[in-house]
């Protein structure tokens, strides 16, 4: 679910881990939107993310008082993902090299170097681990870093940028919405950042257009 400053609220499914990143603010004018401002921010983001659970503040059952705000624990074990205030700012460096590589990847614009230099200088952290927990689930290695999480965010680029849904990364289709996503259906033919909102607010203008046109 996304959150819109203005109160309101939609669904939205961008298709990727990476560009689930961007609607947390921006560079420029995307700026007013801006969610990450310290450690817990990242975390809540990460939990609420298409990663598996276990990363937020709702996983630490079993911790005790000074296990730290915002941490997630596996199975009582340890933090699974501890965030800095520097990587807060990591994250936001990201982010603002991710909407515009994305951006210039769908205006078929080559990326800026030192945007790629972000990415890349990201991705080369070992990134979040998983594991087999005893009782036999999938758990998050405790541990944890906010360089750990950036850098699965920025392989999960990587792969969009260079994988088979590459062409298929898009802006929203609707007059003043920035979102991207990639359409990973079948026929290919996703208009909207959200159907909620976007596609909903065609259908609506279409509609009262038809409605003049019949009156006139």
């Amino acid at each position: 679910m996304l959150r819109h400053p203005d109160g309101s609220s939609f669904r939205f499914d961008p298709g990727a881990l990476c560009l689930e990143l961007l609607p947390t603010g921006g560079p420029g004018p995307l700026a007013y939107f801006e969610v990450l401002h310290e450690p817990a921010d990242l975390v809540r983001w990460a939990e609420g993310s298409r990663l598996p659970d276990g990363l937020g503040p709702k996983a630490a059952s079993g911790a005790g008082p000074g296990s730290g705000a915002g941490s997630g624990v596996g199975s009582g074990r340890g933090p699974a993902l501890v965030v800095s205030a520097a990587e807060v700012a990591d994250a936001r460096a990201l982010r603002d090299a991710l909407w515009r590589l994305a951006e210039g990847h769908v205006a078929e614009v080559s990326p800026g170097p030192d945007d790629l230099a972000t990415l890349n200088d990201a991705a080369a952290h070992p990134p979040l681990t998983a594991r087999l927990a005893p009782d036999g689930n999938r758990e998050w290695a405790p541990g944890g870093t906010g360089a750990g999480l950036l850098s699965t965010v920025a392989r999960d680029a990587v792969d969009l940028f260079t994988g088979a849904y590459a062409h298929r990364i898009r802006t929203c289709g609707a007059h003043g919405c920035r979102l991207l996503f990639v359409d990973t259906s079948r026929p290919g033919r996703r208009r909207w950042c959200s159907m909620e909102r976007c596609g909903n607010r065609h259908k609506v203008r279409v509609h009262r257009a038809r409605l003049a046109a019949a009156d006139e």
